[in-house]
């Protein structure tokens, strides 16, 4: 199983609470195994819980499901913030965070997308605002809803490309700096304004 993601700026979060811990411990066991492994049981066991101390955090796996996504919403709000006040600019930093990189956002969205897969209409309308709130994001930046919408399926391919490599097995130039920044110039050009530092 995986180890507790880390927070969105890459660190492990300095303590973690009860809720949080079950929060990690559901959306771990989503990523590694599905949606009928994580069962109540499942979570409060990797969680290093009961499953009535689960209960009490949690009273039902509808609540579960429901805080999970809450979590997603909150690092998605974060995750926008940073976005608008990202000095280099709103697209370089999107194109430069578009890889899986075990952060807890990117295991809240994957955890998501096992919860969408299994026909949940809560997760798919999470992952639906999610990337609204990216695309918006991007369309303040450029001012142009097209060229957004192509920035926005540029950032789709080069996660989804890491998340196929797989953790540690990304190859040495998909993320390297100069590959994102001859990408950034392309669209730099797309825009019709440098997008690159």
């Amino acid at each position: 199983m995986s180890s507790v993601p880390a927070s969105p700026a890459g660190r492990a979060p300095a303590s973690v609470s009860t809720r949080d811990r079950i929060l990690d411990a559901h959306a771990l066991l989503l990523i590694d195994h599905g949606e009928r492994a994580a069962t109540l049981e499942a979570v409060a066991l990797a969680a290093g819980l009961s499953k009535g101390g689960l209960l009490y955090h949690f009273g039902s796996k509808d609540a579960l499901v429901e805080g999970l996504l809450g979590r997603l919403t909150a690092l998605v709000a974060d995750d926008v913030e940073q976005i608008r006040a990202a000095p280099a600019g709103a697209i370089d930093y999107l194109i430069r965070t578009s890889m899986w990189e075990g952060t807890r956002l990117d295991h809240y969205i994957a955890a998501a997308v096992r919860l969408a897969q299994g026909a949940h209409p809560l997760a798919n309308q999470a992952l639906a605002s999610t990337r609204r709130q990216w695309l918006a994001a991007i369309e303040e930046a450029v001012g142009d809803p097209d060229v957004a919408e192509a920035v926005m399926l540029i950032s789709d391919g080069l996660y989804y490309e890491s998340t196929l490599a797989g953790p540690g097995q990304l190859a040495a130039d998909l993320t390297s700096a100069a590959r994102l920044d001859r990408l950034l110039a392309v669209i730099g050009r797309m825009t019709e304004r440098p997008v690159t530092r």
